[in-house]
């Protein structure tokens, strides 16, 4: 009897159903089995392409938050249509993922040729510092030749790159060519060993390392003095740059700078990178990316770090584990994490600061943004997009655009051409904490028996006004006085010889300049001597009180008998 058969000759209610559904055409299933997976494959991609077309393409506006009182708003962030206007995705791009991928593995850059300079740092390190002049872009350039025009007013334009990016990346190669486009000049400071350049010595780049930008800041300062610098931070970069810039403060030759898409808080980027399916995608792509950056430097990490963790490594908090943590000296990775993010130091930015973040970052989560913080500062102003993804912001119908690089750009002529660019004040650098030392980046020091220990190596303070000291070798002493008012003793022999006294004023200002370098020193042994010497007397004093009845009993049993003698026998049987 077969199941038909069976079915007409029973009321049994699923081969009723049974008998219904074989009527309906096999194409509808189909079609509804498309329909689930499609709106799967839209929530899971994060789509917005309905929401697009529902509001007629007319794109998101720009949230901008900042201090209601902050007069560089005012003067310059209100000045930028791009930031007051919409951001539109390209429609075929309309999925945070999607522009992420596409930027990663197509991007668009322009075509064009950077000229390398190689610079080494004070520890031994090679820096590639690629630049881009105005001349390399313009229509029918040549290049003559590979030096870099020494226009001294130009602006320079500083960008860091973000995590195992060097300046072939597309994201970057947009940023650098419009850039240079408006007649500025761009220079890519790549990380250590990226860009085709090898370690050249036991400093690695990590989140938290800024002194490779601070050498690098100061070197253009120092070459450039003339042209304002600015300095355009993304993802890594970006966080780096906002930690820079809180740590310095105002002692800082950068008279404005950009943060796109920053990471802010690594522990939260962290715990949000391997929450979805999706993420830890992102999360396994940036881990063989930084595999395939251990790999090119192996003899390096193979003796500084754990080699067969890093081989073993499928996530970034794994190679942070094994590589970063064990280099930089951090007792964990959360450690490390703590440290290193920018958040903590939004606080301490002092010169104008433009943020710019996507709320749908697939890599550096909304959650993660400092709202409060950077309210609460007059110098940010912090710019969102509901869209944009990963460093992406695609536009147009083409998607030949970054949305971003137009904002970055305007915000930079409308800020160069204001008076809130920031200007070095300071001389002295500001007072470092004592554990900064390990903050500030992994300095190790590779023992005989191959333990690897911390280098307690600070920074060197590049100085606006640079002293430069000598010896005076016609004292018995050694005198420390600066070169710009050392007496020149053929100057003395000449007014000798031409019948004429020594200057004495000359000399008398040269004695002040040994003695002004002489005093904070003295002011500050003067300082220590006094805390020392109440120090002591306030440990007398408290052993007097807590010590009496000790030393009061003692006195008595000692000078009892003499006491009862010389007193009247009435006193003392009272």
């Amino acid at each position: 009897m077969d199941l038909n058969r069976w079915c007409s000759s029973t009321t049994n209610p699923y081969c009723l159903l049974f008998q219904a559904l074989s009527l309906i055409p096999i194409w509808h299933y189909l079609l509804f089995v498309s329909f689930v997976f499609l709106s799967f494959f839209y929530r899971f991609l994060e789509l917005h392409f309905l929401q697009d077309l529902f509001s007629l393409f007319s794109g998101s506006s720009v949230t901008l938050t900042y201090h209601h009182g902050s007069q560089f708003y005012d003067a310059v962030v209100s000045k930028c249509r791009i930031l007051h206007g919409t951001y539109l995705a390209t429609p075929w791009l309309s999925s945070p993922h999607l522009q992420t991928v596409f930027l990663n593995f197509f991007g668009r850059p322009p075509l064009f040729k950077y000229r390398r300079q190689l610079f080494t740092t004070p520890d031994g390190g090679t820096v590639a510092l690629d630049w881009l002049l105005s001349s390399d872009v313009s229509a029918g350039a040549i290049h003559m030749e590979d030096v870099v025009s020494t226009d001294e007013s130009t602006p320079i334009v500083v960008v860091i790159p973000g995590l195992t990016s060097d300046s072939s990346s597309a994201y970057l190669k947009h940023l650098a060519y419009h850039t240079a486009k408006c007649g500025w000049k761009v220079v890519v400071s790549n990380h250590r060993g990226l860009g085709g350049v090898s370690i050249t010595s036991d400093c690695f780049y990590n989140a938290g390392w800024t002194e490779d930008v601070r050498t690098v800041v100061n070197y253009l300062h120092k070459e450039n003095p003339r042209a304002p610098l600015f300095v355009v931070g993304t993802s890594i970069g970006a966080n780096i740059l906002i930690k820079y810039l809180g740590e310095d403060g105002e002692n800082i030759p950068v008279a404005g700078a950009v943060a796109v898409c920053s990471p802010w808080d690594l522990l939260i980027g962290d715990r949000f990178i391997t929450r979805r399916r999706v993420q830890k995608f992102y999360d396994k792509a940036l881990a063989i990316g930084l595999q395939g950056y251990a790999k090119l430097h192996q003899p390096h990490f193979s003796r500084l770090a754990n080699w067969e963790g890093i081989e073993k490594s499928i996530s970034i908090r794994d190679f942070d584990d094994h590589a970063t943590r064990i280099v930089g000296k951090y007792e964990t990775v959360d450690t490390y994490y703590r440290r290193c993010s920018s958040s903590i130091y939004v606080q301490s930015v002092s010169i104008p600061l433009l943020c710019i973040s996507a709320l749908d970052d697939p890599v550096c989560t909304r959650e993660a943004i400092p709202w409060d913080e950077c309210r609460a500062n007059k110098n940010i102003v912090l710019a969102t997009v509901k869209h944009g993804g990963h460093l992406a912001f695609f536009e147009g119908i083409t998607a030949s655009g970054l949305w971003w690089v137009r904002a970055v750009n305007e915000f930079l002529g409308e800020l160069r051409a204001s008076h809130f660019m920031h200007v070095q004040k300071k001389i002295a650098k500001p007072t470092i904490p004592l554990d900064s030392s390990i903050d500030q980046g992994p300095y190790v020091n590779v023992k005989e028996d191959g333990m690897v220990a911390a280098l307690n190596k600070e920074p060197k303070t590049d100085n606006v006004e640079e002293i430069q000291v000598i010896q005076d070798t016609h004292s018995d002493g050694l005198n420390m006085i600066p070169e710009e008012k050392v007496v020149k003793q053929d100057e003395l022999e000449t007014n000798s010889k031409t019948g004429g006294s020594p200057c004495i004023a000359q000399v008398a200002s040269a004695q002040d300049a040994a003695v002004n370098v002489i005093t904070p020193f003295k002011r500050y042994l003067g300082q220590l001597s006094r805390q020392n010497r109440w120090s002591i007397w306030l440990l007398v004093y408290i052993a007097i009180t807590t010590s009496w009845p000790l030393v009061g009993s003692a006195l008595y049993i000692v000078f009892g008998k003499k006491i009862r003698d010389i007193l009247p026998n009435g006193l003392v049987g009272r």
